[in-house]
Parts: structure tokens; sequence; C-alpha cells
């Protein structure tokens, strides 16, 4: 059966179109997984399958992702209005106190429901000895601005909850006596592991933050926001750059005609050559929506980005799965340069 590495973006509740892919390949079931790269919403779907696939295969896998998307959307004390898109007007009046009060001031009692559903269904212990799939969740170490990459071994709550952690709204996960903030500031996701670490040549990413915006903010919030977004987006950005970078270099080096190619191609070279890359992204959707709704919580929200991710998965599916192991199916130079 074909394998495939898979690179999961953050993006808060747009997670759940995450979610959705990861439904329709599972379902779809024509590749294995040997590695997963996530951050924030990514590295919680990333954990849900790597627990899923360990007690049930991909049918368990399927169950673990509905469950907790389910556990979080229940886990709201915020009534929530409109068509769920937007933030419940209790979570959006005690955001607007962030500017002005730390997290501690804000929640005194380290109150996170978060903590609480990963706590109830995932069991760290076993994924760090039997994990049947390679995970990689990525925290930035708040004092330093490094990436930190938590690898099978080191799984536990704190590293996930370091990946997700943003600092005006949860305090900063200690770990090791060392504090850590969102993985979003340093890597989106990293995709570097799943190219060292990994011997699969196909890597599937799984994109919440478009490539190209239709149109530039122009208030201040509108502009805010996308500065957020942009500072959000750079590393992995840089990351992929260098990739086509290499790539790119690679190709133009001049070689012995007297020799094969093959004999003055160092291992480094055959690798980077030999790595595939495709996308599922959801730049369409999501751009019809307001930014506020990454911090929307409630069921029907998250159910309607899973049924989109799920027909975008279904159409990836249709039209490049069949290329997987054979050829890349997104053009680096032209997305990156």
């Amino acid at each position: 059966m074909p394998g495939i590495n898979l690179a999961l973006q953050g993006g808060g509740a747009h997670g759940a179109f995450t979610w959705g892919v990861l439904d329709a390949l599972l379902e779809d079931g024509r590749f294995d997984v040997e590695g997963v790269s996530g951050t924030s919403a990514g590295a919680m779907n990333a954990i849900c399958l790597a627990q899923g696939l360990m007690d049930g295969g991909k049918e368990g896998a399927r169950a673990a992702l509905r469950r907790f998307w389910t556990a979080v959307a229940e886990s709201s004390p915020f009534q929530q209005g409109g068509d769920g898109s937007t933030m419940a007007p209790g979570l959006k009046l005690m955001l607007q106190w962030t500017d002005h009060l730390s997290p501690e001031q804000l929640n005194p009692f380290d109150l996170n429901p978060l903590r609480d559903i990963i706590t109830a269904q995932i069991d760290f212990a076993a994924l760090q000895r039997h994990s049947p799939i390679k995970v990689f969740i990525a925290a930035t170490h708040a004092n330093s601005g490094k990436l930190r990459i938590f690898r099978n071994p080191e799984l536990s709550i704190d590293a996930l909850l370091a990946s997700a952690c943003l600092p005006t709204i949860h305090r900063s996960i200690l770990i090791d006596g060392e504090p850590y903030w969102d993985g979003g500031y340093s890597a989106n996701p990293a995709v570097f592991p799943l190219f060292y670490e990994c011997t699969t040549g196909d890597i599937l990413l799984v994109l919440l933050t478009p490539l190209h915006y239709a149109e530039t903010p122009e208030s201040a919030s509108d502009i805010k926001l996308r500065l957020r977004e942009l500072a959000f987006n750079a590393t992995f950005l840089r990351e992929m750059r260098m990739f086509a970078h290499v790539r790119d270099q690679i190709e133009q080096e001049p070689h012995s005609r007297w020799l094969p190619r093959w004999l003055q191609t160092s291992r480094f070279e055959k690798r980077i050559g030999a790595i595939r890359f495709h996308a599922v992204t959801a730049d369409e959707l999501l751009q019809t929506l307001p930014p506020e709704s990454k911090l929307a919580v409630n069921l029907p929200f998250f159910e309607r980005l899973h049924e989109s991710g799920r027909e975008h998965g279904q159409d990836w599916l249709r039209n490049q799965g069949p290329t997987v192991g054979r050829a890349s199916t997104l053009d680096l130079a032209r997305l990156f340069y």
C-alpha cells in the first residue's frame, strides 16, 4: 500500500477542515501514513490520528477525530449566535480584555477545557511506546523564538497544549522548566522532520492559510489580522522556498559527462530529488469566513468545515491521488518563489 506523510497547519476552529480531509483519506484507505507533522490545531488532529490508528486502525482514527471535535464544541461555556462562524458574544467580550490583562489576570484559576478533553481521550504513555506513525509536534520557545519539535518519545499533554498556546489568552506552558508558546510562531507546520526522519517520498500539505489573498485589507482591524496571519505563515513559506531553491540548484549543478549522473549525486541530492509534494488548500472557503471564525466554537460550524474538508480531500484523491509515488502535484517554484 502506498505511503504518505502529512503536514497539518494550525488555524484554530478552521482545523475542523483538516479533520474532514483526514476523514476522506482514512475512508478511502489507499494510503498508509508514515509521519505527521502538526502545529496548534494541526497538532490536535495529528495526535488524534495517531491515537485512533493505534486503537482501531483507520476506522478508529476516524472515530477519534470526530470524538475530539465534538468534545471541543460541547466544552464551550459561551452561547453561540448567528450562523456559527462568528465568535460568541461572551467570548468576544472576554477577548477585548486581552489587550489590557494578562492570562493570569483573565483566568486566575488557569481553567482549560482543552486539557480535560485531551486527558480523557489521549493515552500519551501508550503513544510514546506504540504509536503506529511518527508524530512531530511544533512549539515555540518563548524566551528565544526557537522551534521545538516534540517527537514520539516526548509526546505529552503539555507538548500538545504548548503547540496551541496563544500567549495573550493562555499561560505559557512550562516543559522541563522552559516556557513554550504556539508553534505557529516558528513553524506552521514544520516540514523538515518529514524529509529527514521519514522514508516515504510523498508529503501532503493540508493548508489553512491562503497562499494568495483575493483582497488587500484596508481597515485598521483587518490590517492587524492580516499581519498576524502573515507572521504565522512566514516560517512555512521560507521553508518551502528553501525546498524549491535547493531543488533548482541541484538541477543546475554541472556534472561530468564521463560518469553516470547517479554516481555524481550525493545522498542528500537523491533524497530531495525524490520528494514529491502535494497540497489540499481551503483558500476559497476560508476567505469567505470572518477572521474571527478561527475562534468560533460550535458543532454545526465544525461540521460545515468538516464536510468541506471531506469534499476537498475526495477531490484531491480523485484527481491527484493516482500520482502519489510517481510525481509531485505541487509546483514549488511557482508557489513559493
